[in-house]
């Protein structure tokens, strides 16, 4: 491990070297794949010199404890070293963490999907409020926020949203968000009272760059129309909207939120290369390690991850057994602690596994 973090720190220390020379701006595609590679090693180094100076700090005071002679000096000096192995023990774990493979979607924008599923209006309503959700918490992370196409019902919820994220790891935070949201809550059009369960299905999908997923024009079949609202009315007579198809895997996407044809094709073809490669790394992952797919499995949009039970305040998520009782807050985007307990789930479970392998 620390033949690999020396070979890390001395490519950290090249590419700091390497930016700083005016000629690498001139090749703007070698800078920005320079600046990328710098940052993802910025941590495993940073950490890497805490753990260096851990070690150093421990065999220091061992030594000062090996030639002092007062009491209280000595137990000061043993206090010290039982802190700084605690740290170093920690350090030590992360860096294993840090040393993993790296999911390469992780630094990745998302196309985010979200469909209303079981419970009717209400389903719709609770889709609206789930989109407003992870908008609130992209927002609060700093990154860019855009719908690309909503479809609404009669009475103001969303049958269907798709939203496009942009940022810094993105796909890394959000990943695990995919499946059925369930809730649980009286809806606002039942007389009675009743509490009713409605789902909510998530899809968190990588964007694909054009060196992903190449799509060959003469697979696509694109047709064009005049855009509708809620309930079917025309919004305009022109034909803005878009639907493509691409023809190999019958994948269907329609765009009609721009007055522009140009501009809706254009996100229609984001959407469209997203979901090609999902569907191709869906392929790729049926023929890798078993925690490997499980760990896919667990975001699988069939399964039940999480339920919203509005009477008690309280959020679940059913794959960590996750529970907070701040369920208003946590539909105004305040998910940070969930979004880190899952991260932190799913690398324990990627270490062991390594460590399984290894042994």
């Amino acid at each position: 491990m620390f033949e690999r973090l020396q070979e890390l720190e001395q490519k950290y220390a090249e590419l700091t070297e390497q930016l700083s020379d005016a000629r690498l701006l001139a090749d703007q595609p070698k800078y920005t794949r320079a600046v990328k590679q710098h940052r993802e090693l910025e941590q495993v180094v940073v950490r890497f010199g805490e753990f260096k100076a851990l070690d150093k700090g421990i065999r220091e005071t061992r030594e000062l404890l090996e030639s002092e002679d007062d009491a209280e000096m000595t137990a000061l000096a043993r206090a010290e070293i039982v802190t700084l192995e605690s740290r170093l023990a920690e350090v030590e774990s992360e860096l294993k963490v840090l040393l993993l493979p790296k999911d390469p979607n992780d630094e990745k924008n998302i196309i985010l999907e979200i469909r209303a599923g079981t419970g009717g209006d209400e389903a719709t309503l609770f889709a609206a409020e789930i989109m407003r959700m992870y908008m609130r918490y992209g927002e609060r992370q700093g990154w860019r926020v855009q719908v690309l196409d909503v479809s609404e019902s009669s009475i103001g919820g969303a049958k269907e949203a798709i939203v496009l994220i942009e940022g810094t790891g993105v796909y890394s935070k959000l990943k695990h968000e995919s499946g059925v949201h369930r809730v649980q809550r009286v809806p606002q059009t039942e007389a009675s009272g009743r509490i009713h369960t409605s789902a909510v299905t998530v899809a968190v999908l990588p964007e694909a760059e054009d060196v992903d997923i190449k799509i060959d024009a003469k697979d696509l079949r694109i047709d064009t129309f005049c855009s509708s609202g809620p309930g079917g009315q025309s919004v305009n007579t022109t034909y803005s909207a878009v639907r493509i198809t691409h023809l190999p895997t019958n994948t269907v996407v329609s765009m009609q939120d721009e007055k522009s044809q140009i501009k809706n094709r254009e996100k229609a073809m984001r959407v469209l290369r997203s979901r090609l490669l999902e569907m191709e790394q869906e392929k790729q992952n049926q023929a890798i390690a078993s925690e490997r797919r499980s760990m896919v499995k667990s975001g699988d949009r069939s399964e039940k991850i999480r339920t919203y039970n509005f009477k008690d305040n309280r959020v679940t998520d059913h794959r960590i057994g996750y529970t907070s009782h701040q369920l208003n807050l946590f539909m105004e985007g305040e998910i940070d602690n969930l979004i880190d307990a899952l991260i932190a789930h799913y690398e324990s479970e990627k270490l062991r596994s390594e460590s399984e392998a290894a042994a």
